[in-house]
């Protein structure tokens, strides 16, 4: 039996009195690439910011790799492998590519006051995390850009970017909020590619809120759930999805 990455059971969240998410429940299975859709307003921004403790659910169940996180606060919930990007990305514009990748890692002996005074404690671990920088750079096929200010990139390439440095933090569920949203078609595409391939080649796990509908209705996405109003509509593989009158009108209107 598949193991289940990210279970969530009856999360629900109102927000003076008007429910944003009401009783969602599904199951994200290791190593599957699943879709969260709906139209503007049916709730996936609230279902992510809930996962991943950034606001408190008002009840339900959410457990990583079978542990409950509700209630924890975003840096815990990171550590147990889940991270996620936003809808737009939070690249350190002034900084390099390189130097982007640099920052999230978990316990640098250089974030220590004492330890920064004794470069020869934390030469080692730098030389070790820019070799793996280059590493998951090269993964996604922009490692030429490694010497590139952030300010510098167009927006796929920062989504990218903003990937890349979920990787540097050893994340095993990946949750990207519209990564192809404002990218030009080609990079859309390599996108795609790139996250069929870290699934592949690392045994990621990937949730995907999207509105562009022909990325995320395709063959490489395992199934999807539709939100509207605030509630789960469907749960299915994407051709299923393709075919439902409540998913059209859920978008269209009846």
């Amino acid at each position: 039996m598949t193991e289940v990455a990210l279970s969530v059971r009856g999360l629900s969240k109102s927000f003076s009195g008007l429910k944003a998410v009401n009783n969602i429940h599904f199951d994200l299975k290791k190593n599957e690439i699943m879709g969260l859709i709906g139209p503007n307003g049916s709730g996936k921004s609230t279902t992510f910011n809930t996962i991943t403790g950034i606001i408190p659910a008002d009840s339900g169940s959410v457990k990583v790799f079978g542990e409950e996180v509700m209630g924890r606060p975003p840096h815990e919930i990171s550590s147990l492998g889940l991270s996620r990007t936003f809808q737009n990305t939070r690249l350190w514009r002034e900084l390099t590519v390189l130097e982007n990748l640099m920052i999230p890692p978990k316990n640098q002996f250089g974030t220590s006051v004492l330890n920064a005074l004794m470069p020869w404690k934390y030469k080692k671990q730098e030389g070790e995390l820019i070799e793996k920088a280059y590493t998951i750079l090269k993964l996604l096929e922009i490692e030429h850009m490694a010497e590139n200010y952030a300010s510098e990139l167009s927006g796929g390439q920062s989504k990218l970017v903003d990937i890349g440095r979920l990787l540097m933090s050893d994340a095993k569920i990946l949750m990207l909020d519209e990564p192809v949203a404002g990218v030009a078609g080609p990079l859309t595409e390599k996108i795609f590619q790139t996250l069929k391939k870290l699934r592949k080649e690392l045994g990621l796990t990937i949730l995907i809120i999207e509105h562009n509908m022909d990325f995320i209705l395709r063959k490489g996405i395992d199934h999807i759930v539709v939100m509207a109003n605030g509630e789960e509509i469907l749960n299915g593989p994407p051709d299923i999805v393709r075919q439902s009158l409540d998913v059209i009108d859920a978008y269209l209107g009846e």
